[in-house]
């Protein structure tokens, strides 16, 4: 996936103004975009370091770190905004020239993914939504949490904990590790401007107009954990209620890293539905 000793740390392209870190693996026909979610300290390896290598059997596959995430550049004059990361995305397909792509979004990501669609529905595939935001709902207490992070190792196991149908996968260790990626210089600096209180304003930021999602003609493939604690599952019905061509699976003992949690599931129905015809 990559040639450094940090498998986080990819290749960098100039993607809309923004240099940004991505991860590239396999040589398919078709691409795969995946998007990641808005955790502290996120990547898109630490989301989709499980997904990368079993899609990259038959698609090459993209996974950028959207600007203020990761290992791309953090420009101290951007507006983090779910526009200025659609444009991004769409500036690293541009940049790799990628016309096309199939596309995956986790939760902020989703919104991020539908927001690509609807503005250039020729660029992409099919898609597939996972726990996604972008449309109306009430900010849950684990988004809040998440959103709201402060560095510790208590306050960062707390977070893990919203994420997870099971509390035994949460450990000491994890939480020691994903805390020491959030205070990684410039880190938590630019996630702490993201999403100040009150938070409930910037899920309505990063929600797609219904008369628009009502005009997606692209086949869909919606994934939700039934216990998510931090984008509520009823998201997911209502895309598959008004996405227009959307299947949906929601899925027992599960939180809000499906990809994770329900791995071999994950990968083998986002396999299927991208080979299909």
């Amino acid at each position: 996936m990559t040639t450094t000793e940090r498998p986080e740390i990819g290749q960098s392209v100039e993607a809309n103004g923004i240099r940004t870190n991505y991860l590239e693996q396999g040589t398919g026909d078709e691409t795969v975009v995946l998007v990641h979610g808005s955790g502290p300290g996120v990547t898109s390896y630490a989301n989709w370091r499980l997904v990368i290598p079993a899609l990259a059997e038959n698609f090459r596959v993209v996974a950028p770190d959207m600007v203020g995430f990761g290992f791309s550049d953090r420009p101290k004059d951007v507006t983090y905004s779910l526009q200025t990361w659609a444009d991004q995305t769409v500036g690293v397909m541009d940049a790799l020239g990628i016309e096309k792509a199939h596309m995956v979004g986790n939760s902020f990501g989703g919104a991020i993914a539908l927001r690509v669609a609807t503005q250039h529905p020729d660029r992409v595939g099919k898609l597939v939504l996972m726990g996604s935001m972008g449309v109306p709902f009430e900010i849950t207490e684990g988004l809040n949490a998440v959103w709201g992070y402060e560095p510790s190792v208590e306050n960062m196991k707390k977070v893990l904990g919203y994420f997870t149908y099971s509390s035994e996968a949460i450990n000491d260790s994890l939480a020691k590790s994903r805390y020491e990626g959030s205070i990684q210089e410039g880190f938590q600096e630019a996630f702490s401007a993201m999403f100040p209180a009150p938070r409930q304003r910037w899920v309505e930021a990063m929600t797609i107009p219904d008369d628009e999602l009502e005009k997606l003609p692209h086949r869909t493939l919606i994934v939700h954990g039934r216990e998510d604690q931090v984008i509520p599952v009823s998201n997911s019905y209502y895309l598959e209620g008004i996405l227009p061509d959307a299947d949906l699976a929601v899925w027992s003992k599960c939180g809000h890293w499906s990809m994770i949690e329900r791995n071999a599931d994950f990968n083998r129905q986002v396999r299927d539905f991208f080979l299909g015809s």
